[in-house]
């Protein structure tokens, strides 16, 4: 089947919807996920979202992100990010997502705000509750309970289904790109009845997320595993920094086989500590990710044992119900009540820094070819990631990929019309 398309957009979690939203109206548009549209990593986001408050944390944050990346990061990349983050959380309030409050009550802005309000005026944020995470000078990060994740990428799809000039394909896997003069032209692609797809397109976004699907242990969906990048590969597109891979330090242990359950940072955030075998504390718990994990691997070793137990008995019971209710209830559907007793867990695969190299556009090396997310490589992230800049990352640099690709199409469009003024 042969189908035509402006833009053709590959996934479905919040880089390829947060592209779709930002791309013009009188575009068609495509959309491909592999799985359903509830499977993308998006949705498993626990912990929350980053924003710049006010200008006196730039610094801080821009520090922080930076030591946490071992300062291989892009320091361009990681300037757009924070200096983006309040437009994008203003953006996501605008669709209707909800963060918790400082009143404990989750809602959205009381009313609109100009384009200098939301960009150079962080007051209106400090009505809304901030939670610190590991390897972060300060709370910095508005979440919605432990589900902050969904909540913003439920909220985006059901604007995208809202738009006409969007059609989304389930269950549709992307075999390989068009390439025609070195320039990307489209995907071919295989319905899951078999049924090959050839969608040609003006333009291409790969959002298809990350690699967790090629490991044993993984927090990531397992039909996740790289395909954008084995195709990237197989065309000569510049792929960056592909051993960047990151182990979260705390998911849940289970002796069953599959997806690793996540125990948010921000747990860890609140309170929560790291105990060996005999109940002791080991190691600080809010250093960079990739610390804390050598830390728990090097006492598992220690002990001989196959996990370490995690307690929040420093948090109180009423923030745990409000705060981790999905941790809460999962943990009590594996046996344990985490209000009363410690729980087991384990490092595992979580998250990719590398991938296709992007420039502050989110471009590849190939005309036409765009990619965001975890699928691309803007260099924000260094070689670690800091917990909750990745949802953030994502959104700030698929609607700079949009723009990009709007400005492309207004400057043919100027040109078409030059030529027919002279024509």
């Amino acid at each position: 089947m042969k189908m035509k398309a402006d833009v053709v957009i590959v996934g479905t979690g919040v880089g390829g919807l947060f592209s779709a939203l930002n791309l013009p109206r009188d575009k068609k548009i495509i959309m491909i996920t592999k799985s359903d549209l509830e499977s993308s990593d998006s949705f498993l986001a626990q912990g929350g979202i980053c924003v710049l408050q006010d200008d006196s944390d730039y610094d801080s944050y821009f520090e922080d992100t930076m030591r946490a990346g071992h300062y291989e990061n892009r320091k361009e990349s990681v300037d757009i990010m924070i200096r983006s983050s309040r437009e994008i959380i203003h953006d996501l309030i605008g669709y209707g997502v909800e963060f918790q409050k400082r009143d404990g009550q989750a809602g959205s802005l009381p009313e609109d705000r100009t384009e200098t309000e939301k960009t150079e005026d962080g007051s209106w944020l400090k009505q809304y509750a901030f939670t610190r995470e590991g390897a972060h000078s300060k709370p910095r990060i508005l979440f919605h309970e432990d589900i902050t994740g969904k909540e913003i990428t439920s909220k985006l799809l059901s604007q995208v289904k809202m738009l006409d000039n969007v059609k989304i394909y389930e269950y549709t896997t992307m075999t390989d790109i068009i390439e025609e003069n070195g320039e990307c032209r489209g995907i071919v692609a295989v319905e899951r009845n078999g049924e090959k797809l050839e969608i040609r397109a003006d333009y291409t976004v790969f959002a298809s997320g990350g690699i967790g699907g090629l490991y044993k242990h993984s927090t990531n969906f397992p039909h996740l595993t790289g395909d954008a990048l084995e195709i990237s590969k197989k065309h000569g597109v510049r792929l960056e920094h592909l051993d960047y891979v990151q182990i979260h330090p705390t998911t849940l242990y289970s002796k069953k086989p599959g997806r690793r359950f996540l125990i948010s940072e921000s747990v860890r955030g609140e309170g929560a500590v790291l105990l060996d075998k005999n109940m002791h504390r080991f190691t600080d718990e809010l250093q960079p990710r990739d610390v804390v994990t050598k830390a728990i691997q090097k006492q598992m070793e220690k002990d001989g044992t196959d996990h370490v137990w995690l307690s929040m008995k420093n948090i109180d019971k009423k923030t745990i119900l409000k705060h981790f209710p999905n941790i809460y209830h999962h943990c009590l559907e594996e046996g344990y009540d985490v209000t009363k007793e410690p729980i087991p867990v384990v490092p595992a695969q979580h998250y990719f820094m590398g991938g296709i190299w992007v420039d502050s556009d989110s471009m590849t090396s190939m005309e036409r070819l765009y990619a965001v997310g975890e699928t691309s490589c803007n260099g924000v992230h260094g070689a670690n990631r800091l917990a909750s800049n990745s949802l953030l990352e994502s959104l700030v640099f698929a609607k700079r990929a949009a723009q990009k690709i709007s400005r492309e199409y207004a400057g043919e469009e100027n040109i078409e019309e030059q030529d027919r003024m002279r024509a």
